[in-house]
């Protein structure tokens, strides 16, 4: 997550050509849904803990060197994201073996230089045109001066490592006959530390028009316990942030799948508009949010190894980031698959 905060522009409140409707915001469900819905269990549960902590003590292991924009080590993240997406048969929407969206040096500022978002595409089967998008930056601060190794494990290696398997889980579905209705794209962001950078190019440079994108469920940092849920019997958490700010469906959607399926103790702490922490606008979220695209913002909170070297992959709780991931898995599952897009009821 990127530390420091970001100043917020006021925008106008019909953006990008998001869809807005005055229609009733009940959880509708088909037949064909219902169906779907019942077979998402089985998939969910092909995110695993084992799974999850194999791929991220690669991920956040010494050999990519803290992962920081535009370094080598960031490159070394983005061929090993590339490559695993190759081995699920998961293709770029790019084509070919083009998986990277190049950002050009000359987009940075303060000498970073050129970096890539990392894009996989799974094609919906019925409403293949609206996508619906799953970020996680990929990123993290590097080595410092004295050749200390940020590894970043949960900043945002969880976040990465999660998008991985739930990719995995839904290409599972496709190969099995129910793939997804809408398309999803897994969107792995650079330059987030630096200030959004990859979100940002990505909102002002889509690879599909943002009028057909239907939300964003961003990742970043979801594999750690904060103080606050220390307690065992609180540490069954995890923060939203956003979900009722564009979307009042998007939000009870949320909230049905957690509460039929993964029942976490779902804290909107930090989703209170005069939260001090400012955490809605921090991360890449925001830049699809201010379009006017609904987002869901899922986070662990800080702890003591936020941004330190010892962000380290021993630390993370891999039975809670594997239902962590299980819940933005269903979220997508559930929006992917409804008959009709889910509704924008609000702007910012």
């Amino acid at each position: 997550m990127k530390n420091s905060i970001i100043l917020v522009s006021s925008f106008l409140a019909c953006c990008c050509g998001t869809s807005h409707n005055s229609k009733t915001n009940s959880i509708k469900s088909d037949a064909n849904s219902e169906i779907k819905t019942e077979s998402a269990t089985t998939y969910a549960e092909s995110i695993s803990p084992e799974e999850l902590k194999t791929y991220l003590y690669t991920f956040a292991g010494d050999e990519f060197e803290g992962r920081d924009t535009g370094e080598p080590g960031q490159k070394k993240a983005a061929e090993y994201l590339k490559e695993q997406y190759k081995k699920m048969g998961i293709p770029s929407p790019l084509g070919g073996d083009d998986y990277y969206q190049e950002i050009p040096e000359s987009y940075f500022r303060g000498g970073i230089k050129s970096s890539e978002n990392v894009l996989a595409f799974i094609e919906g089967t019925e409403k293949p045109e609206e996508i619906v998008v799953l970020s996680a930056h990929y990123d993290h601060i590097g080595v410092d001066q004295k050749g200390n190794i940020y590894n970043g494990a949960d900043d945002d290696g969880s976040g990465t490592v999660s998008l991985l398997e739930i990719a995995q889980a839904f290409m599972k579905a496709k190969k099995d006959g129910v793939g997804p209705k809408r398309s999803i794209l897994f969107l792995h962001v650079t330059g987030e530390e630096k200030g959004l950078y990859g979100s940002k190019f990505y909102t002002e440079n889509p690879v599909f028009p943002l009028k057909n994108t239907v939300t964003d469920l961003n990742i970043d940092m979801i594999g750690r316990i904060d103080k606050k849920h220390e307690a065992s019997d609180a540490s069954n958490y995890v923060y939203l942030i956003g979900s009722d700010r564009l979307s009042t469906e998007l939000h009870e959607i949320s909230e049905k799948v957690n509460k039929e399926y993964t029942k976490l103790n779902l804290d909107y702490t930090f989703n209170a508009k005069n939260d001090p922490n400012r955490f809605y606008f921090r991360s890449d979220h925001y830049n699809f949010a201010k379009h006017n695209i609904p987002i869901i913002f899922y986070f662990n909170g800080v702890h003591e190894d936020y941004h330190k070297p010892t962000d380290t992959p021993d630390k993370i709780a891999y039975d809670l980031l594997a239902k962590r991931a299980q819940l933005v898995f269903y979220t997508a599952w559930e929006v992917a698959n409804r008959k009709e897009r889910i509704i924008v009821d609000k702007t910012e």
